[in-house]
């Protein structure tokens, strides 16, 4: 088992750990646009592995578990959200939030996240396999920023201005409505027009300016949707014995005041080169505006608990460490840290669990 703490994944020399997520992401790509699927089935390297149906693997005590490949596990727990849920960042499977789970409560946690998914669509990956997973006792949703940033991907595509590459990628898919009559053939362009489309500078799909409602009507319609969708979960889970909870992920603007060094040195770099993720969350980094979006949450989410790390995460002991490799994602340690955070405040340490004889870890 390999370990790093330190910001491996951000901008800069790309490393092994970098190319893994790289190649797992663009893999994701050719999944069946039709079902519910995470990630790439079956995908192998050092850095992440996803089973039959492109889940991520956590470990716990020397086994490997999934939803398809759950064991004789007598119950599970869930953890569920987006790429930082998933693990983006960590240095291998068995450093995930998921696995640390399973380490610190001496209990199964199943990693059912998905990279770019909203709150409906977590919902929908839980329903599509929730007949595979047997008695359920937690569901913890580490998640919110994935439905923040749709708010504003839905206003890119609506735009008159959109990407041309988008625009053509979503006719297609409009193309397989019911009641759409086939398209008609393309006709063929010229070999000189072929030519030149193949020797001239490739235009980036991404430039042009995007425009963006306010950063607070965004979050609130943010907020509205997690907090329907959070409803939608308690009945969903009405007739079991499953605990919910919901917990704002952390943003690295909405966590801390001051930077530790590795964390400022990626600064620059992302500052430089913003990605379109982030592109989306233009205007929202302010923590006035972070605190207003909670406290909306947990009001539409009303009876579900939530909880804000970007509050909880300052009472980890390693909180002045270098955590994060990017604003979204963290790192083994941030990954250890916050799980740590997750089994202190619903008070799920594994002194619970005494059967399972596991040396105590320092829950600060």
């Amino acid at each position: 088992m390999k370990s790093s703490v330190t910001a491996t994944y951000g901008p800069g020399p790309v490393s092994a750990l970098h190319q893994d997520y790289q190649r797992f992401l663009q893999a994701n790509y050719r999944r069946p646009l039709h079902k519910v699927q995470a990630h790439p089935s079956s995908f192998r390297s050092p850095t992440v592995n996803t089973d039959a149906v492109g889940l991520r693997y956590s470990h716990f005590a020397g086994k490997r578990y999934s939803a398809v490949e759950r064991g004789n596990a007598p119950r599970v727990n869930l953890l569920i959200g987006g790429s930082a849920a998933m693990g983006i960042g960590a240095s291998c499977d068995e450093h995930t939030v998921a696995s640390h789970l399973c380490m610190l409560t001496g209990e199964v946690w199943l990693n059912l996240a998905g990279c770019g998914l909203n709150a409906s669509q977590e919902l929908l990956l839980f329903l599509t396999h929730q007949h595979r997973l047997g008695e359920v006792g937690h569901v913890v949703l580490l998640s919110g920023l994935n439905s923040l940033a749709h708010e504003a991907l839905d206003e890119v595509l609506a735009s008159p201005s959109a990407p041309p590459l988008t625009l053509l990628h979503q006719a297609y898919l409009n193309s397989f409505h019911e009641g759409t009559p086939p398209a008609a053939p393309a006709r063929r362009a010229p070999l000189w027009q072929r030519l030149g489309q193949a020797l001239a500078t490739p235009r980036d799909e991404h430039a042009g300016d995007w425009q963006l409602s306010a950063p607070d009507e965004r979050l609130a319609r943010a907020a509205d949707s997690i907090g329907r969708t959070l409803r939608q979960w308690e009945q969903v889970l009405a007739d079991s014995h499953a605990t919910l909870t919901f917990i704002l992920q952390p943003l690295l603007p909405w966590c801390r005041e001051t930077l530790p060094t590795g964390e400022q040195k990626m600064m620059p770099a992302l500052q430089r080169q913003p990605g379109n993720f982030e592109r989306l969350l233009e205007g929202v980094l302010d923590s006035q505006l972070h605190m207003a979006f909670f406290r909306r949450i947990k009001r539409q989410a009303e009876p579900v608990p939530c909880y804000d790390m970007n509050s909880m995460l300052s009472s980890s002991a390693a909180f002045g460490a270098d955590l994060f490799v990017d604003r979204l994602h963290l790192n083994d340690l941030g990954n250890n840290a916050l799980a740590k955070v997750i089994t202190a405040k619903l008070g799920l340490a594994q002194e619970r669990h005494a059967p399972h004889k596991i040396t105590p870890i320092n829950l600060a």
